[in-house]
Parts: C-alpha cells; sequence; structure tokens
C-alpha cells in the first residue's frame, strides 16, 4: 500500500510503497478516505527537538481520518465491514487508575496513532476496536476526517457554561475557529477572537464570531469598547500558545472567569499570577478529546444543527490528492490556510 512515511531520523518524509498492517483479533482495519494535516505531522516533518524524543523510525505518521472497514479482528462483534468511521489518536493503557475511573483522556500511559505507532496517512490503517467511531452512513468524509481536532474544539469550549457569557478565544487556527462556531451554538452572548494573521481571523468571522481582533493592531479593551462590554469576559479559551496572548487574556478576564487552556507553548513562560489570584480567575489545562463524551457530542451538535455543520465544513479551505502530500504541507505550513485535507480515495 501507499504510506506516508519518516524513514530515518531527520527533517523529511517520503511517500512510498510498504506492506499492509495486520488486523489482530481485536483490531479494526480501515481503508482511509480522507486524512487532515496538523500541527503535529508538520512537527515529524521537520524533526524538532519534540519528533526526536517521540518518534522511532521507520513509521507511518498521521492521526487524523476518516474511512471504511475492509475486516474486523475474530473478536470484535459490534462493527462490520463498510462501516464508516474515524478514530481516536489516543491509545490508552485501560489499567491505570484514571483509565479504570472512566478518565481514559488522562491516561498517563497513552501513546499516539502516528507518533508513537504506524498512523493513518497511508492506504489502510489499523486501530484497536476501543479506538474507533462509528459514524452515520451518510456522514460526509471531509467533516468525518476532522473529527479529531473538531473533538480538541468541542472539549475546550464546553468545559464551562457558555449560555449568555462573553467568550474570549486566543488564536484563530482550525481548532480556535471551530471553538468559535460550538460557541456560538452553545449560546454565547459575545464571541471574540484573536489572531496576527488577517486570513484565520476571516475563517473564524465566517465561523460565527462577532469581531475579530488582529492583535497586532487592536487591544482587547478596544474590542471591549465596541461590543459595549462592561467587566470583562466570562469564559477565555487559550488556543495559541502563545504568552503574549496569554497575557492579555487575563488582562480583561472578568472577576470569576473561567480559561481553559488547549495552545502547547514552545517554552516555559511567566504569567500574571497576583491577577490570578486576586480575580480569582479558574485555569483548566485541556489535552485531546474526553473518550467517548466529546465524541458523542460532537456527533449529537452536528446532526441536529445544519449551521453549525456548515461553520465547521468551512475550516477546510485545502485539499490534495494524497501524492501531492509535499504541497499540502507547504500550504498547512504557511498559515495562510484553515484546515489542510489529503485524498486518499
Amino acid at each position: 500500500m501507499r504510506a506516508l512515511v519518516k524513514l530515518q531520523a531527520g527533517p523529511g518524509l517520503e511517500l512510498i510503497d510498504v506492506p499492509e498492517p495486520a488486523c489482530g483479533d481485536w483490531d479494526v482495519r480501515i481503508r482511509v478516505l480522507r486524512a487532515g494535516l496538523c500541527g503535529t505531522d508538520l512537527h515529524l516533518q521537520q524533526w524538532d527537538d519534540w519528533a526526536a524524543s517521540q518518534v522511532h523510525p521507520p513509521q507511518i505518521i498521521g492521526h487524523e481520518f476518516f474511512g471504511e472497514i475492509v475486516q474486523v479482528g475474530a473478536e470484535v462483534k459490534e462493527l462490520k465491514p463498510g462501516d464508516k468511521v474515524s478514530g481516536e489518536g489516543h491509545i490508552v493503557c485501560g489499567y491505570c487508575r484514571n483509565c479504570r475511573a472512566g478518565r481514559r483522556h488522562q491516561c498517563i500511559r497513552t501513546i499516539g496513532l502516528g507518533v508513537n505507532r504506524d498512523g493513518a496517512f497511508a492506504d489502510y490503517v489499523v486501530i484497536p476496536v476501543e479506538n474507533v467511531w462509528k459514524h452515520p452512513a451518510d456522514m460526509d468524509p471531509d467533516l468525518g476526517a476532522i473529527f479529531d481536532p473538531l473533538g480538541n474544539a468541542t472539549h475546550t469550549t464546553l468545559q464551562w457554561p457558555l449560555v449568555g457569557e462573553d467568550v474570549l478565544i486566543t488564536g484563530a487556527g482550525p481548532i480556535g475557529v471551530m471553538a468559535a462556531a460550538i460557541a456560538r451554538h452553545a449560546g454565547a452572548r459575545h464571541v471574540v477572537v484573536t489572531d496576527l494573521s488577517d486570513h484565520r481571523l476571516e475563517l473564524a468571522k465566517v465561523a460565527g464570531a462577532d469581531l475579530v481582533v488582529n492583535s497586532a493592531r487592536t487591544r482587547l479593551k478596544e474590542a471591549q469598547k465596541t461590543l459595549d462590554m462592561k467587566e470583562g469576559f466570562d469564559v477565555g479559551l487559550e488556543m495559541s500558545g502563545a504568552p503574549a496572548a496569554v497575557a492579555e487574556m487575563l488582562e480583561n478576564m472578568n472577576h470569576g472567569g473561567k480559561v481553559a487552556m488547549l495552545g502547547l507553548p514552545k517554552s516555559d513562560y511567566a504569567i500574571n499570577w497576583g491577577r490570578v489570584i486576586t480575580h480569582m480567575i479558574t485555569i483548566k489545562g485541556i489535552y485531546g478529546r474526553e473518550m467517548f463524551e466529546t465524541w458523542y457530542l460532537m456527533n449529537s451538535m452536528l446532526s441536529t444543527s445544519a449551521q453549525l455543520r456548515n461553520a465547521v465544513r468551512s475550516v477546510i479551505t485545502h485539499r490534495f490528492p494524497a501524492e501531492e502530500w509535499a504541497q499540502a504541507f507547504d500550504v498547512a505550513r504557511s498559515g495562510e490556510c484553515g484546515k489542510v485535507l489529503m485524498d486518499w480515495s
């Protein structure tokens, strides 16, 4: 089969022919139809320090995908060939304290599809049956391919009650844009999104943001005045990993505000703990998706709202055949895009 492989330690990837993966008794073998590019994949291609610490070449990369089951293991009962599916890319141990308590997204032994084991940038991928998410038969393949990042956005956005609240989202990458759509769907009063890219801010506006702010030109205090806000933001969703964005968010939170942080920083940075304490701000770190409550919420929201489906779909700006993977990576790295998909069908 075709597969996009990290053949050796160092920059670069290669699209080569490799043996098709075997399907174990508790596994499911999936024909990949669409796959989404993620920042993680860019790190793996570039081969930075993080990538070097995680990946042991040769290995197939990729973890965002949609496909069709072609084979199930002997012990798999609830799924069958022909089912349309995506996959939860975090594979957990099942026996640590958190796993046994039903908090599998907090497993201390989590490994990543396409990072610590062969992934989905290939004609076929094999994952454990418990990581398979079955879609309705009429699921749009493009939409199904971005359930992983949509799950990140859903997990982060729905941490706090949003009805009637003023919501600030820092970072207008694909996850931040989808978070704006979810916040609007969930009943937020005002949704404000910040970024340094006008292109990405326009995507956020299309997805449902009331106001977009280029942080290179405009301060959030001015944005509050524009919306006639009196007391600061009630909920903050940090998607950028940028210290300056975090600092300005905290400066503009209301007393008792709540912040959910998904964006990963490149290095440690200081924050104003005095303000966090005196303003009684709650900060919560978010990683991945809740298994599998987030997935239920995604399916439920999308199945009941055409407006939300269209808003989420609008984040997909580029599509490439798998053979043009290098161009897909270049576009994704440029930042002048939303979500980039590769067609493996």
